[in-house]
């Protein structure tokens, strides 16, 4: 599997971070899937190999600006582009309206059809390589994260079991791949369950929106290898921006994790892989003040797996085996 960041930032941009969009993708594979679209998007995509005439769905996980304000811009620019094929949206139910309206005000026409799906309602979801379903969260407004199983599961070719018996690479091997069983010049019959390795694993990634409760995510957490979770500030610094809320008379906790909340969740449920990403702009790449060091530096004070800062474009790959490694990108 891959996965590239298209922005990384809460709330608004910085010099160095679009705001939130993460493409999930088959190594090797065409087609991809969005979660999230925050303004520039599009613009964020032109720097990478993704088309728009091979995306399959966009998901978003709640309708604050920088989690979808880029996709009324990215559909419009996906029919000037020549895309006919139908594109699946999942997300809350407001949004659908929030298009309708959008693209009628503008007088924008889709060339091709929107097929729309309530998140609260999503149970699971076949589509190319993976199946999707959603994940409850806790936010300031509705808010879910997407859990991704691959579909794949192909057995692969015992070829240490083939060659040790003597049966070299030829049509033999295509045909055991394929099912079917062969035979051999000498008279043998080879079923081809005696020589396909078990089928893999599915890989499991959960990518969440924002929250401020990462319990809620235990009971899929258990059996994933990678989890996407924002990181939105320092502990000190949420709780400095939880007094300040609750001191005004309309105020209330900002509903987001902090790098210490996260990293304890993933050390409690033996996550191999924690990418943080969605950090506040007060955290800047390096200087003086406050940086993301400051977040990595608290996030490994509880957590001992594969960590990672996400950065916008990096792209990072997980393999067969459930490591995943920085691809491209800082």
């Amino acid at each position: 599997m891959e996965l590239q960041f298209l922005g990384t930032s809460a709330g608004t941009p910085t010099k160095s971070r679009n705001v939130s969009g993460l493409a999930l993708k088959k190594a090797h594979g065409k087609t991809w899937i969005l979660v999230d679209c925050g303004e520039a998007t599009q613009h964020q995509l032109l720097h990478t190999t993704l088309s728009l005439h091979h995306l399959q769905a966009v998901c978003i996980t709640h309708l604050h600006g920088d989690h979808c304000y880029g996709l009324p811009g990215l559909l419009a620019s996906a029919s000037l582009m020549g895309r006919r094929a139908p594109l699946t949206i999942i997300g809350p139910r407001e949004l659908q309206t929030w298009l309708r309206v959008t693209q009628q005000l503008t007088h924008v026409t889709l060339k091709y059809e929107l097929n729309f799906i309530d998140v609260a309602t999503l149970t699971t979801l076949p589509l190319v390589d993976f199946r999707v379903s959603a994940l409850p969260l806790s936010h300031r407004v509705t808010c879910f994260g997407y859990e991704f199983i691959e579909t794949d599961k192909v057995r692969r070719l015992d070829k240490v079991k083939l060659l040790a018996e003597g049966i070299a690479s030829g049509p033999v091997w295509g045909q055991l791949q394929r099912g079917e069983t062969a035979t051999l010049d000498d008279g043998r019959l080879l079923k081809s369950d005696d020589y396909l390795l078990a089928a893999p694993v599915p890989r499991k990634v959960i990518i969440a929106g924002d929250n401020d409760n990462p319990t809620l995510l235990t009971h899929s957490a258990k059996s994933a290898q990678v989890l996407v979770h924002e990181a939105t500030y320092t502990q000190a610094i949420a709780d400095q921006i939880t007094a300040l809320n609750y001191s005004s008379p309309q105020g209330s906790a900002p509903q987001h994790s902090s790098a210490s909340m996260i990293a304890k969740f993933a050390h409690e449920m033996a996550l191999p892989n924690l990418i943080l990403t969605h950090f506040s702009p007060r955290y800047q790449d390096g200087g003086t003040g406050l940086t993301l060091a400051d977040l990595e530096q608290e996030a490994r004070e509880h957590y001992t797996g594969r960590l990672f800062l996400a950065r916008d474009l990096a792209r990072y790959h997980l393999d067969r085996a459930g490591k995943l490694t920085l691809m491209s990108g800082r």
